[in-house]
């Protein structure tokens, strides 16, 4: 049976401006909602929650539509592209609005016992609305099909997600430090990003995606504005992703975020990011053009490979358990960026893959990590001593997660580090096969000083008693180990994780898009 017969119509012809018009909608409904009680605290978890399940369906049922039927375009307000905003939704975007909706209702179950613990009681409503805006944020930069629209909904999810940074403040004052850091560093990168986007206007008269690469494949080619729009972009998207050297941000805001933050920013912000690196890379530009092709090898694969290595050492020293993982996310997008930067369908694919595999180990270290801290305020390494007895279940859901990471086999890590090394190789590039290697021990080192300290050190003890079992809420169990679980079957069979990379990739391969598709919804 096929699966899109079970949704009605209007899913698909609306589905695409719902995904990004429900989430907003419902910020301003639930910032209205009453905080001074537990009851308001609650009705406003209940309403976001609600969302982003919606959300999760309708994600859903545009990816089977592509799969099935192929792109989803949407005029909103009835305006056809390129004189209205065009939302597009093809192979490469569909799997990454579903991996955001998920991972969106994973953390919000999560959210219920974790920001009561976090985020002070009059805030929790304004909280949850400033989480709807960011994930709205999200979801529309990867939807629409407007350069221009890119860069506003990059900010919605950006300004928003500062002030949720900033909330770790009532546990740590360090988050309000981070989180200007974070403005800081965001702001330039929106700056290098939007003046980007003037060049290509400058060059083509149209923000619509489709008709720049229309206009640039006509000619402009080796125009100095198409590089220099090129140039701005690539940087702005790069500090967004924290491709090294700009990823000064990220360790200080994963770290001091509420921890709920933490793991939807790890699981979803960096993988919108690439998205739109891939996007303008590969569909409005072009990799064939020497530029592009250039920039891609030597810029992104270059950086990919020295953030791996760096970023691998760094996690090694750091005592901060949240640090450790922050650093090791930006090794991660050194991976990622390998594959990109191959420019081939087997790196594409891989690197693809590794995105989509990396949010599921992510965001389960994340959620088990704030369990942690949420039972018995663990944030050091050192802390973490007979953790693997005083609280086994999460302890367990953190090792699988963190085995995957090193790339053990039967993991997800695994699948997607074999393809990198695969790609690698039919490219001739044996020093990155080596660096793959070499990193994938160093994450043995900073991965397994934690998984050593839970295992292989008594539990702690107050006075002459040791510490009894104290598991994390069940709130918190079920989306960490529906992770940890998903990264043992998909690693086993990554059929359908891989088809969904291999698809994307096949959108990226074939060059930018120059016909307009048809649209099936706004009208």
């Amino acid at each position: 049976m096929n699966i899109t017969s079970l949704y009605p119509q209007w899913v698909f012809t609306h589905g695409p401006a719902l995904l990004v018009v429900l989430p907003l909608m419902m910020a301003v409904i639930t910032a209205l909602l009453p905080s001074k009680n537990a009851v308001g605290a609650k009705l406003a978890w209940l309403f976001t929650l609600g969302t982003v399940v919606v959300c999760a369906l309708l994600a859903f049922a545009l990816l089977m539509q592509v799969i099935s039927h192929g792109p989803v375009s949407y005029a909103m307000g009835g305006w056809e592209p390129p004189i209205g905003i065009g939302y597009y939704i093809d192979a490469l975007n569909a799997p990454i609005l579903l991996l955001i909706t998920v991972i969106g209702t994973l953390c919000m179950i999560y959210a219920l016992p974790s920001i009561a613990a976090e985020v002070e009681p009059t805030k929790r409503a304004l909280f949850y609305s400033a989480f709807l805006v960011s994930f709205a944020g999200l979801l529309g930069m990867v939807a629409t099909g407007d350069a221009f629209n890119v860069f506003v909904f990059l900010e919605v999810s950006s300004i928003s997600t500062y002030v949720l940074v900033a909330m770790g403040a009532s546990r740590d004052r360090r988050a309000l430090t981070s989180a200007y850091n974070y403005l800081m560093m965001g702001s330039i990168g929106a700056t290098f990003f939007v003046i980007g986007i003037g060049f290509i206007y400058m060059q083509t008269g149209t923000l619509n995606m489709i008709d720049i690469a229309r206009v640039l494949q006509d000619g402009g080619v080796d125009s100095r504005v198409t590089k220099l729009a090129f140039a701005f972009i690539v940087i702005g998207l790069g500090l967004k992703l924290a491709m090294f050297p700009l990823h000064t941000w990220l360790p200080g805001a994963y770290a001091y975020a509420p921890s709920f933050v933490t793991a939807f920013l790890a699981a979803t912000a960096t993988k919108a990011a690439l998205y739109l690196l891939l996007r303008f890379s590969f569909t409005i530009f072009d990799p064939s053009w020497d530029f592009v092709a250039k920039s891609l090898m030597y810029l992104l694969a270059g950086m990919g490979i020295v953030g791996m290595m760096v970023a691998s050492l760094q996690a090694i020293f750091q005592n901060d358990i949240r640090r450790v993982l922050a650093f090791s996310s930006v090794a991660q997008v050194g991976y990622m960026l390998l594959g990109v930067g191959m420019v081939t369908t087997l790196g594409l694919t891989a690197g693809y893959l590794h995105m989509l595999n990396h949010a599921i180990m992510k965001g389960a270290l994340f959620i088990a990590v704030g369990a942690f801290w949420y039972r018995f305020g663990i944030t050091q390494v050192s802390d973490m001593k007979g953790l693997g007895k005083t609280m086994p279940l999460t302890m367990a859901g953190f090792t699988i997660a963190g085995l995957s990471l090193i790339g053990v086999p039967g993991t997800v890590g695994f699948v997607s580090k074999l393809a990198l090394v695969r790609a690698a190789a039919e490219n001739g590039w044996w020093w990155a096969v080596g660096v793959i290697v070499v990193t994938s021990i160093l994450a043995i080192i900073y991965i397994g000083r934690l998984i050593e300290q839970a295992y292989f050190h008594p539990a702690p003890k107050i006075g002459n008693k040791t510490v009894a079992k104290n598991e994390a809420p069940l709130a918190m169990l079920i989306p960490l180990w529906i992770l940890a679980i998903s990264a043992i079957v998909l690693g086993i069979n990554a059929e359908w994780t891989t088809s969904l990379a291999e698809a994307a990739a096949h959108v990226l391969s074939g060059g930018p898009i120059v016909e307009f598709p048809h649209a099936v919804g706004g009208h």
